[in-house]
């Protein structure tokens, strides 16, 4: 017996270090950066099986094989489509500013896709405007409405959009509306989504939350993104969730949220809607591309217009193409560069980008919420303060509520505008959606928006910073050793 108890103490033991060598040669054999895969081993060393399963369920980019499948076989219908609005050659800006070009070329050359010229853009910058106008566009709708939302919350104007919807799918529209599983969890389990399937509207449940498969896929890769496309012809892009900020997460203690979103009109929706089709796809198994590009897809202004390009990530899609593009924005500036982010927890590279540009004498302003929703992105986004403000970055803390934009002006002449934070979650992980503006008159709009941000902060003066408390600079650097994994 003793034996036998000696035998199974060693194969224990044995079978425990097998565990840790394998999670460790996988997290070598990754390409990853240093500071990701430094954290995750000293996590597995210092709480061997609770780093070992959460390495296993959100260490790796794991989409699930049929997902897998299904992307690749999407490619090449998403190609043979991409050939044939080529062709509506009209469309495509041949000369970008300055500022834009080396951006527009990137994505050109990873997505195979131009910017596109002639779109009419409208920035709406708080939440009563938006959803009025998204409720105008709807009850105005004649063939069809596609939406992806990561938070789908009911309340306030977010009703009147949903009876909207079910007012327009009894008319004859084709509604199809894609919202995360994890983001809306509370939403899935009121009586709306019943209701709003009634009336004909195809609702799905996207990247389903469900604990039985949870090695098989990550469960913290969501559908972040957040679109409307109306008619192929009108869409929107921005931070905004659907929910009225009146009645969402108002014991959190931060505020109301605060969100710009744009209104586009014409063949930038067109690209948007390839990207729809993608998802809905990946999440359902229907291809159902949009509408064959045609004469009918005619710019605004033949001559000028808002150039714009469409930037989507997530397993898929071009790897690293959202950090690259950040990247190449922040090195074309010369003058100005405006950044607000409700999360900032950057990866090495655009840290020292972000720091670079402004030891190069452009005036660099990042603007970012006072307090935060997420004690550990917090604390970790503080981690990066003295490095920053020794580099000549201005940083402003927002007071009036939650600032989640998601924008970035170069030069007064470059806009991006999305769903992205700069933290690794957005930079690496979820699908995320962005636009870029080339234009100076929607970024001079922009800027007069970031400076309202501006007025409503408390600038951060590096004296004062220097003198916070010992515990705070313990918390600060703690919370950064998971900076790689937030």
């Amino acid at each position: 017996m003793a034996t036998l108890y000696i035998l199974l103490n060693w194969a224990v033991l044995f079978l425990y270090w097998l565990m840790i060598a394998t999670v460790t040669i996988r997290i070598l054999l990754k390409r990853r950066p240093v500071t990701s895969a430094l954290a995750w081993l000293l996590i597995i060393y210092i709480i061997p099986l609770v780093g070992v399963i959460a390495y296993l369920a959100f260490g790796e980019l794991h989409l699930g094989k049929r997902r897998v499948i299904k992307a690749k076989n999407m490619w090449p219908s998403v190609e043979t489509w991409l050939e044939k609005l080529k062709q509506s050659k009209h469309i495509f800006c041949k000369n970008n500013s300055r500022v834009a070009e080396p951006l527009f070329e990137l994505c050109e050359k990873r997505q195979g896709i131009g910017g596109v010229k002639g779109n009419k853009i409208q920035l709406l910058t708080n939440y009563q405007d938006a959803l009025n106008t998204i409720i105008r566009d709807i009850n105005s709708a004649y063939y069809n409405i596609e939406m992806v939302f990561y938070i789908w919350q009911d309340g306030g104007l977010v009703d009147e959009v949903t009876e909207a919807l079910i007012n327009a799918a009894k008319r004859g529209v084709k509604c199809r509306i894609m919202i995360d599983s994890a983001g809306s969890w509370s939403f899935f389990h009121s009586h709306q989504p019943k209701k709003m399937r009634k009336a004909g509207i195809e609702l799905i449940e996207s990247l389903k939350v469900n604990l039985f498969r949870f090695f098989l896929r990550r469960m913290d890769l969501r559908q972040h993104r957040k679109i409307i496309i109306i008619d192929n012809y009108i869409s929107y892009v921005g931070s905004m969730n659907m929910v009225d900020p009146r009645f969402f997460k108002q014991n959190a203690g931060v505020g109301q949220w605060v969100d710009i979103v744009v209104r586009m009109e014409g063949p930038v929706s067109t690209t948007l809607g390839i990207v729809y089709a993608f998802d809905w796809e990946m999440e359902t198994g229907q291809r159902i591309l949009p509408p064959p590009p045609d004469t009918n897809i005619m710019p605004f202004e033949q001559a000028t217009g808002h150039t714009t390009q469409v930037i989507a990530s997530g397993p898929g899609f071009p790897e690293e193409l959202i950090q690259q593009s950040l990247m190449t924005a922040i090195f074309s500036a010369r003058k100005q560069l405006i950044l607000t982010t409700p999360y900032f927890v950057p990866s090495d590279d655009l840290i020292h980008a972000i720091c670079t540009a402004a030891m190069r004498g452009v005036e660099v302003l990042m603007v970012i919420p006072n307090r935060n929703n997420s004690f550990l992105v917090r604390w970790a986004s503080r981690a990066f303060y003295s490095e920053l403000l020794e580099a000549g970055v201005k940083i402003y803390q927002f007071n009036d509520g939650l600032l989640h934009t998601k924008s970035l002006s170069v030069d007064g002449e470059l806009s991006l505008i999305g769903s992205v934070n700069l933290d690794m979650r957005s930079l690496w992980l979820n699908f995320e959606i962005t636009v870029v503006i080339d234009d100076k008159s929607f970024g001079s709009d922009l800027i007069l928006v970031q400076y309202d941000y501006i007025a409503r902060s408390t600038p951060l003066m590096q004296k004062n910073w220097n003198k916070r408390p010992l515990w705070n600079c313990v918390i600060e650097r703690i919370c950064y050793f998971f900076s790689p994994l937030l």
